[in-house]
């Protein structure tokens, strides 16, 4: 499907400036609306704050919005994988204690793992200070992103995919590992926030170990995942359908989204990824009837 063709495209994983994206929690809004999409999400990596300051500033006519968050958890003690398991959460409440103090723990891991990279770049021989990412940074909290696009900037790396492949990725030169919400932790504070637990991108996570992903997601939709992002722009067409069957299987929501982060995405536009992604309207509706109560996504037992 052509997504120009389709007038009720959505688009629920974006990310603005309040993390690693390039655009104001506004402009985003502007974007989306002139882009035609019929709603949108953003989800910011550990902050609340890009929603919060486009809830204040109002929406533009003719779209609608989800509060999301994009929280970096640490993999179930069965499934052991490489870098973070991320847990989108839909609908969540902006004013929940608790999801705010987990909220403050990640991002304080964020600003002391940064000087760290930082440091080691410089042992590596690289030139690069914290007040020249922080100018990139702006307003928003500093990453990984971040640091890359000062490196291409600084003309040590040709792009941003090069910074992460040499330097900065899982296991690279300059990598440090972060805290992590434990897996179950993530999925609990989502739904005690009113909001629903969502498994980002599966198909980028990386296994440590010889699981399956499709345990994993058995698994998960036991402990409380209420939705699995089946449309993505990293997923194959083979990946995708192998999604929406686990989603069906499992009694899943399916959502789906960009991952858009404006400049340190380039070649990912939000609505269409890379061209060939859409994400119908349907879904947004039964995520937000989902949220009203008038469905039942997933189930909980015990950790």
């Amino acid at each position: 499907m052509d997504c120009r063709e389709n007038l009720r495209n959505i688009d629920l994983h974006v990310h603005s400036s309040a993390s690693d994206g390039s655009l104001a929690p506004v402009e985003l809004a502007l974007r989306a609306q002139r882009l035609g999409l019929a709603a949108f999400a953003i989800t910011d990596h550990d902050t609340l704050d890009g929603v919060r300051a486009l809830v204040a500033a109002g929406l533009p006519a003719g779209i609608q919005f989800l509060p999301g968050i994009e929280i970096s958890a640490s993999a179930h003690r069965d499934f052991p994988c490489f870098g973070s398991m991320h847990i989108l959460g839909y609908g969540v409440r902006l004013s929940c204690p608790e999801l705010q103090r987990q909220l403050d723990r990640l991002q304080e891991a964020r600003r002391c793992r940064t000087p760290q990279i930082i440091a080691r770049l410089n042992a590596l021989g690289i030139d690069l200070t914290l007040e020249e990412v922080r100018m990139i940074c702006a307003e928003g909290q500093v990453g990984r992103p971040h640091i890359a696009q000062a490196l291409v900037h600084k003309t040590v790396v040709a792009d941003i995919d090069e910074a992460f492949e040499r330097l900065l990725g899982t296991g690279k030169p300059a990598y440090v590992d972060k805290y992590r919400i434990p897996c179950q932790e993530a999925l609990d504070v989502i739904r005690g926030a009113g909001g629903v637990a969502v498994l980002a991108h599966p198909a980028l996570i990386k296994a440590d170990g010889a699981w399956q992903l499709t345990d994993l997601i058995a698994c998960l939709s036991r402990k409380g995942l209420q939705g699995l992002e089946v449309f993505y722009s990293g997923h194959t067409p083979e990946q995708t359908r192998l999604f929406q069957g686990l989603a069906a299987k499992y009694n899943l929501l399916v959502t789906g989204g960009s991952d858009y982060h404006g400049e340190a995405t380039p070649g990912i536009e939000m609505g269409v990824g890379r061209g060939d992604l859409c994400v119908p309207f349907e879904l947004f509706e039964r995520l937000t009837e989902a949220l009203a109560g008038k469905s039942s996504p997933g189930s909980a037992d015990s950790p």
